[in-house]
């Protein structure tokens, strides 16, 4: 797997860095920090084969959506799907590029990756403050065998409005009742315990130094960080370990039809990874620079194409099947031109 030189990604992540004076265009986005590695690498391929600068800041969904509103940039970027009838009172189309997975990652000293194995139920009465010694009964009864300390958990959450977030919390939600009626979903809540850090970069870094830590982040960090993972109960009753295979069984049976609403979380099949997402884009339907959009257009469909899903891959990310593909091509015949023609990007 090709790693990228830092984890680190800056908040205001400039992306083909290396552009050269004769480029004229640039396209601007922000939001998700759950894509922003695959970005990176696609905007620096995408630059040297066409010029076109991509600045993308990997603000945080909640961010992303607000610039995006706001217009102050030409696409925003959200692991959480806009629902249907947002999208038509905004007057903005959607579509998924990548799918991937959030996991939750620990600093136990001894454990090693996928060592241990948590369940929903487990994982929100941490979030709850309920469970607060690593040797809990409850914890220990799933991991017989494995040396659990006498140590304090330490959780880990964002800080930032997050997509990432909306994942974990969504599924929280439908594995555990108590999670759903005392705090919810969303991409920022009110967290009953825990540290925040700021991106998916943040939550790993916190995780890395503090000894007793819990996290989630998404995978591709998790495993350019090399944090230790664990299994997961999927809703199947299978103990899971977080990898490409596990979530495409999670995407395997979802609905992209109805403006590309889809949640991945706690699917059926027993090879799912319970905590499974996509990260989206939104653009306006009408453009005042159809310039701008033919650009941002084209570098999503390049993104499609053998180069940017050999890329996806290599970056631990799931590419969108080729029906998706085709689905969000025939959504961009929405995004119009001043004069109400629809923007060219072939």
């Amino acid at each position: 797997m090709k790693r990228l030189t830092t984890l680190a990604l800056s908040t205001a992540l400039l992306l083909a860095s290396h552009a050269a004076v004769a480029q004229t265009n640039t396209i601007t986005g922000a939001g998700a920090t759950f894509p922003a590695p695959v970005y990176a690498k696609w905007a620096d391929s995408f630059s040297k084969a066409t010029g076109v600068r991509v600045n993308y800041q990997s603000v945080g969904s909640g961010a992303g959506v607000k610039q995006i509103e706001s217009k102050t940039v030409d696409f925003g970027a959200s692991d959480e799907p806009t629902k249907p009838e947002d999208l038509q009172a905004k007057g903005m189309v959607q579509f998924p590029t990548v799918m991937g997975g959030v996991v939750p990652v620990v600093n136990l000293p001894g454990v090693t990756a996928n060592q241990i194995k948590l369940t929903g139920d487990v994982l929100a009465k941490i979030y709850l403050g309920e469970i607060k010694k690593w040797n809990d009964a409850a914890i220990t009864g799933l991991n017989p065998g494995v040396n659990l300390p006498d140590r304090a958990i330490a959780p880990v959450r964002r800080a930032d409005g997050s997509g990432t977030t909306f994942i974990f919390t969504n599924y929280l939600s439908k594995v555990s009742p108590e999670w759903k009626s005392k705090v919810g979903e969303g991409k920022a809540v009110n967290w009953p315990v825990g540290t925040g850090g700021k991106g998916n970069e943040g939550v790993a870094q916190f995780v890395q130094r503090l000894p007793g830590a819990i996290g989630y982040v998404e995978y591709a960090y998790a495993k350019q960080g090399k944090l230790v993972t664990t299994q997961l109960q999927n809703a199947a009753g299978k103990f899971v370990t977080a990898d490409d295979d596990a979530f495409k069984a999670a995407a395997a049976k979802a609905d992209w039809s109805n403006s590309f609403f889809a949640i991945l979380t706690n699917q059926a099949g027993e090879k799912s990874w319970p905590i499974s997402g996509a990260t989206f884009i939104l653009m306006h339907k009408q453009q005042a620079d159809a310039g701008k959009a033919t650009d941002v257009l084209k570098f999503f469909n390049w993104a499609y194409g053998k180069d940017g899903d050999s890329q996806a891959a290599q970056l631990d990310y799931v590419p969108m099947p080729d029906n998706v593909k085709a689905l969000a091509r025939k959504t961009w015949g929405e995004i119009k031109d001043g004069s109400g023609k629809a923007v060219a990007w072939q």
